[in-house]
C-alpha cells in the first residue's frame, strides 16, 4: 500500500475527488493549507498578501492537501490521472508525495492491510 499526499490548487479539488471516487478509494483526508514552492507565493504584480487580516511579507498561497492510502496496483494510474487533470502548465500546480504504508487497521472491525482501507 502507498500513501499519496497531494498538494493541489483549491479549484482542482472536485476533479481530484472524482478521480479518487472513480478508483473506489475508501476514503481521504483533506486539509486547507498555505504554502509556497517554485512559485514563491507570487500571483500577480502588486498583490497584497494577508493572513487572517494581517499583511505579511511571507508569500503563501492557499492550497489543498489531499491524503489517501491506496493499493500498490493503482498508484501509477492515480498519478497519471491527477497530473492530466491538475496540470495547468503554470508554476504552482502542486506536488504528489508517495510513501510506503506498512499496514492499515480498521478500528471498528480489526481488518488489516488492504481490507482495512
Amino acid at each position: 500500500m502507498k500513501e499519496l499526499v497531494m498538494i493541489i490548487r483549491p479549484e482542482k479539488l472536485e476533479d481530484v475527488k472524482a478521480i479518487l471516487d472513480e478508483i473506489h478509494c475508501g476514503g481521504m483526508t483533506l486539509s486547507t493549507v498555505m504554502g509556497c514552492g517554485t512559485q514563491k507565493g507570487t500571483v500577480m504584480e502588486g498583490a497584497v498578501n494577508e493572513i487572517k487580516g494581517f499583511k505579511t511579507t511571507i508569500n503563501l498561497l492557499p492550497k489543498v492537501k489531499v491524503e489517501v492510502v491506496v493499493e500498490d496496483k493503482v498508484v501509477e494510474d492515480v498519478i497519471t490521472k491527477i497530473r492530466e487533470t491538475c496540470a495547468t502548465d503554470n508554476v504552482g500546480d502542486g506536488k504528489i508525495f508517495i510513501k510506503n504504508v506498512e499496514d492499515a487497521i480498521r478500528i471498528r472491525t480489526g481488518e488489516r492491510g488492504v481490507k482495512g482501507l
